[in-house]
Parts: structure tokens; C-alpha cells; sequence
């Protein structure tokens, strides 16, 4: 196992070395998970390790139907939609 060492700076940051990031795939602006686990009676083992969002990970799997979206059209049609359920509604009501 490589070991690495880093300076905690006075605000609690470390720089995480090079070649950690390249294992990881690290870059500016990425999330990254820390764990902590008692390893034996006198030691703590950290973990850090890469973390996307469940959005992050999903983005762009499904297509729109057209895109962009018209979202004035959408509207519109939910409009029509809400006004023929109303309509079959009150002559339900007659």
C-alpha cells in the first residue's frame, strides 16, 4: 500500500496528492466521500473516495420528445386538458 502525505491547512483543507486524484479521476469541482471506521483498538482508518449524485449520474438518459422542450405548448395542453375534465365534470352534474 502507497502512503501520501498532505498539510491541514489552518481552515481544515488538505490538497488531495496527484496521483490519488488520477486514480480517482478527480477534478476541480468533483465530490468526494469521506468514511471513517475504527481499524483496530488504537486506529482510525479514513476512506475517501469519488461520489456523483444520483442527477449527476442520470443526466441525459432519457431524450425529451423534442428538444428544448416548448414549454408553452405543454402548458397549453394541460390548460385544454383541465378545461374538457371540467366540462366533462359539470355535465356529469346535469
Amino acid at each position: 500500500m502507497k502512503e501520501f502525505y498532505t498539510v491541514v491547512t489552518r481552515k481544515g483543507q488538505i490538497t488531495v496528492p496527484a496521483e490519488i486524484r488520477r486514480t480517482l479521476k478527480l477534478k476541480q469541482g468533483d465530490k468526494v466521500g469521506l468514511s471513517i471506521r475504527k481499524a483496530d483498538k488504537d486506529k482510525i482508518q479514513v476512506t475517501l473516495r469519488s461520489v456523483q449524485s444520483v442527477a449527476e449520474l442520470t443526466f441525459g438518459s432519457v431524450t425529451p420528445r423534442k428538444r428544448p422542450e416548448d414549454f408553452e405548448e405543454l402548458r397549453r395542453m394541460f390548460e385544454e386538458d383541465l378545461a374538457e375534465e371540467a366540462r366533462d365534470l359539470d355535465a356529469g352534474h346535469k
